[in-house]
């Protein structure tokens, strides 16, 4: 029995007690003894009420950002919705911008050419294996493109010519390829020759002009434009000019290392001659 005063459970016993006694003391004190174990029960669950008002509270708050997630998915659906759409028409306005900068330089060249029609195109493919530099075109059979049409640049100089259509796209082989060939003429002394490109100059985005008369008076610096001889190619294209003239191998003929006009290797829009 004397181990039992010795233990701790006694002396919370007596802790208890003396609490209690202090609760009656005050309330006897104050008159509100009779009200004493109702607060005695509200001071012991006062904890415990407490810890059900935090769940409480954050199972609402919970529910609301539950509720605060959905409309911010469908805030978030929307704005990419409209980002896309955004982004499609700057795509829309900065193709209709670069083709009315074009056009506006297409104006010199239909007073010039006004005979010419003309469709609007930009390079949407280059070959990467081509090393003449071909490109594919955003124009085909349902824009009036056809084979042979010729291909100029935005300032009127002649790129190429087109080698394939289908419906809505079209291949072009520049004029740096050696297998293409147009009928061209010094400008200033009237030497004809072959507009075609060659390996030795491809890389460096130069053409030739071959076939030219060992005693021609053409020099660096003359204009090289088309003739029209043959019909595929209109007459009066420009080409570029001359950058060197050297003998042919055959010591018959000159050849003449043009430097085009407009690079086939980096232009981005062109217009493609329908019809002339």
């Amino acid at each position: 029995m004397k181990d039992f005063f010795d233990t701790w459970k006694f002396k919370i016993l007596i802790a208890i007690a003396v609490f209690l006694v202090g609760i009656m003391a005050y309330a006897g004190a104050n008159g509100r003894l009779t009200a004493a174990p109702q607060e005695l029960l509200s001071v012991a669950a006062a904890p415990f009420q407490r810890a059900a008002a935090a769940v409480s509270s954050g199972v609402a708050s919970l529910w609301e950002n539950y509720a605060d997630i959905d409309a911010i998915l469908e805030e978030n659906q929307q704005l990419s919705e409209e980002n896309a759409a955004l982004r499609s028409q700057m795509v829309d306005y900065d193709k209709l911008k670069a083709e009315n900068e074009a056009y506006k330089a297409l104006a010199n060249i239909q007073e010039q050419h006004p005979e010419m029609s003309y469709t609007s195109s930009f390079v949407i493919g280059r070959d990467p294996l081509d090393s003449f530099w071909g490109f594919t075109l955003d124009r085909g059979t349902l824009d009036g493109v056809a084979v042979n049409d010729a291909v100029i640049s935005d300032e009127g100089y002649l790129l190429g010519v087109v080698r394939e259509a289908d419906l809505t796209s079209c291949k072009v082989m520049t004029i740096l390829h050696p297998s293409f060939n147009a009928a061209g003429v010094v400008s200033r002394t009237r030497d004809n020759g072959i507009i075609t490109g060659s390996a030795d100059y491809a890389a460096d985005g130069l053409c030739i002009l071959s076939n030219l008369a060992r005693s021609t008076l053409s020099r660096e610096g003359d204009q090289v434009i088309t003739t029209g001889l043959g019909g595929v190619f209109p007459p009066d294209v420009l080409v570029g000019v001359i950058k060197e003239l050297t003998p042919e191998a055959s010591g018959k003929s000159t050849l003449a290392v043009i430097q085009p006009g407009a690079d086939p290797r980096t232009v981005r829009h062109v217009f493609i001659i329908t019809n002339y």
